[in-house]
């Protein structure tokens, strides 16, 4: 039953029990001497027995719309701001009537919020400088094993390639008849050799760059899909806004990216690929979605790591991450952010 039958009920049985006990009270006190008179005395051309309790019912079932509607809107509101708090919004709505019992429930929502916002920002935090430490030590780590394989290969590799280059420079040289069949050979070897010294010097190049400079999450993430726009036979178009975020959620967002990108390419058979990274309304959206095979996203939820990892990353940064398949038609992923703002930001 609806909050407004609810009161239509309640007030027409409480005005027909109001009129009832007024009348007995009437009667006892002042008896009528001939009861045929509540059907004979008649009022707007109704008999006065069936007028009273009618306009009763009537008042009744207006002051129960009434107050329905008024209850219901209060009780719409409590029930937006228990949705926003859930998808990570702002609780913002405007409270025109202070009505006491809701007002305790109102108070618990905005602590709630604040608990959320504080726990959204410790978790970023936490997330910001477990990246930067994992991030010192994988660069370390990385730096050190370039500059291992580039001395091993300058040392062997690029010196017998060198070696290799002036041997057969001096074969080339000793053949009377450059045009020879045999001649011919030897010069294309010649040249063969001397293009994978070059290949060999732009490896090493890339070994021990003059200095690494990281990249943002756009950046990444755009570099990612144009290679793979070349190499993949698939369409591929992005959005891609350029957001200014900290080294944590970035990284977790681009693993995020990496492992949707990856089960694509593995598992949906896909013809085209569509990425949205945006921020809406304080809320950093990244989506992925493909017209893939699709799969079933219970059963897999629980025995697939990408799919799990995925999930706690997102809850790790206080946020929510929601991938919706169908069999045939694709598959959706959507990761929903609260962008935590820094002191002194805001609106003045």
């Amino acid at each position: 039953m609806s909050t407004i039958m609810r009161h239509v009920m309640m007030c027409i049985g409480v005005s027909l029990g109001v009129m009832a006990l007024l009348t007995a009270a009437i009667f006892f006190y002042f008896p009528l001497e001939e009861w045929s008179l509540l059907w004979e005395t008649k009022i707007l051309d109704m008999p006065f027995i069936t007028f009273v309790p009618g306009l009763c019912i009537l008042l009744a079932i207006i002051v129960g719309i009434f107050s329905g509607l008024f209850w219901r809107n209060q009780l719409s509101n409590v029930e937006k701001g228990l949705y926003l708090l859930e998808q990570g919004k702002q609780v913002s709505l405007e409270k025109p009537h202070k009505i006491p019992e809701l007002e305790p429930i109102w108070g618990r929502m905005e602590g709630i919020q604040k608990h959320i916002a504080e726990q959204t920002k410790m978790s970023q935090k936490l997330a910001n400088e477990k990246a930067a430490d994992q991030e010192k030590v994988i660069e370390e780590m990385v730096f050190q094993e370039r500059q291992r394989l580039a001395r091993e290969l300058h040392d062997s590799v690029s010196q017998q390639l060198f070696a290799a280059s002036m041997m057969m420079s001096a074969i080339t040289e000793t053949k009377s008849d450059p045009e020879d069949w045999e001649a011919k050979q030897l010069k294309l070897v010649e040249g063969m050799i001397q293009q994978s010294q070059m290949e060999m010097r732009a490896l090493l190049l890339h070994l021990r760059p003059v200095a690494l400079k990281g990249k943002t999450i756009h950046e990444g993430m755009k570099e990612l899909l144009q290679e793979l726009s070349l190499k993949v036979p698939m369409e591929i178009t992005w959005k891609l806004e350029p957001l200014h975020l900290d080294k944590g959620v970035e990284d977790h967002l681009f693993r995020i990216f990496q492992e949707s990108i990856s089960n694509t390419l593995r598992h949906s058979k896909a013809k085209s690929l569509e990425v949205l990274f945006i921020e809406r309304d304080d809320l950093i959206i990244l989506r992925v979605a493909d017209d893939g095979v699709g799969f079933n996203v219970e059963e897999s939820k629980t025995g697939s790591y990408g799919l799990q990892n995925m999930y706690e990353r997102a809850v790790e940064l206080g946020g929510l991450c929601k991938i919706v398949s169908i069999p045939n038609q694709g598959t959706k992923l959507e990761v929903r952010i609260p962008k935590v703002k820094e002191e002194g930001d805001g609106n003045d």
